[in-house]
């Protein structure tokens, strides 16, 4: 019970650090003009959800190194989450950066494979960005997609994505939103986040 306590105020904390540094990235900038409008995002959601995930992770028994990298993931996603709905944008720091850490560890470690991992999911998304040239759907979502590959695999990336895009599909048009740009972020960044902290995984 202890353990579990210690992680979710592990999971919130990174959460938090997470949202703030979002904020300070993304501080001065302006969306846009073709991205989706300026939303905003409840901090206290945010940290709940993280905290969630964490008790969740906890409870699977991981080892302490495979709850702090999911813990770290988790805070990063939240980052892109509050980017992406309060900016429109997804910056490069939150997803070139760990997908780099992700591929040079991969590389020392003689595991090439990661690349190919990563390569897999995000071509959807390219194809779409591209043909879109980068309207809705961004590049950004392209490089998110990208380091969701090595963090829950092809398998479950294509499917939690598949889920994310139909989430996406749904919730805009409850909204009556269809046919404008999207924050598409937070739905690739929860169909990373749950899979990762509630299914099992290898550290």
């Amino acid at each position: 019970m202890i353990s579990i306590l210690f992680w979710c105020v592990v999971f919130a904390a990174l959460g938090a650090v997470g949202i703030y540094t979002a904020r300070y990235v993304c501080a001065g900038q302006t969306p846009p003009p073709d991205g989706p409008p300026a939303g905003k995002v409840s901090t206290r959601v945010l940290i709940v959800a993280n905290a969630l995930l964490g008790a969740f992770a906890a409870m699977r028994g991981l080892p302490p190194q495979g709850l702090a990298i999911v813990a770290l993931a988790c805070g990063v996603l939240t980052a892109i989450w509050v980017a992406d709905v309060e900016l429109g944008i997804i910056p490069d720091a939150f997803t070139l950066a760990p997908l780099g850490a992700l591929l040079l560890a991969a590389a020392l470690s003689g595991h090439w494979y990661v690349a190919i991992v990563a390569v897999v999911p995000a071509l959807p998304f390219a194809v779409l960005a591209w043909r879109s040239h980068g309207l809705g759907l961004g590049w950004g979502d392209v490089k998110l997609a990208a380091l969701g590959g090595p963090l829950i695999g092809v398998q479950g990336a294509l499917i939690f994505f598949a889920l994310g895009c139909t989430a996406a599909v749904i919730v805009a048009r409850a909204r009556g939103i269809s046919g404008r740009p999207v924050a598409f972020g937070p739905y690739l960044a929860t169909a990373i986040a749950l899979p990762l902290a509630l299914l099992p995984q290898t550290f």
